[in-house]
């Protein structure tokens, strides 16, 4: 059920991209108390993106989960801008995150909700 899109402006290799899904994957699992297997992240690099007009490295991400509470979200967020920091080198203050607590009848899976 939790969901993690990153954009960023950063060039992320193909290799680097496939390290980052599993670290932002694990990261998410863990911190919702959710299992992995319905985790899902998306990455999209190299996006002509803005921040503070300028372009030095930035990222922007949505996550979107059921059950998300507020200690979720702040946990997560000190996560996600660490892990960005550390793999791509986006200062933690370049970073804008969304987070949405969707109701489980609103979130779609295997032909059904879960709600």
């Amino acid at each position: 059920m939790p969901y993690l899109k990153l954009s960023t402006n950063v060039n992320v290799g193909s290799e680097q991209s496939a390290q980052l899904l599993a670290d932002f994957s694990r990261l998410l699992a863990r911190e919702t108390g959710k299992p992995e297997r319905y985790v899902m992240v998306e990455l999209a690099g190299d996006k002509a993106m803005l921040f503070g007009g300028n372009a030095d490295p930035l990222a922007y991400a949505e996550c979107k989960s059921i059950g998300l509470s507020k200690a979720q979200a702040n946990s997560l967020s000190a996560g996600i801008a660490a892990l960005l920091h550390q793999r791509l080198a986006v200062p933690t203050d370049r970073v804008y995150i969304e987070f949405s607590n969707c109701p489980a009848e609103f979130w779609g899976w295997n032909g059904s909700t879960f709600g």
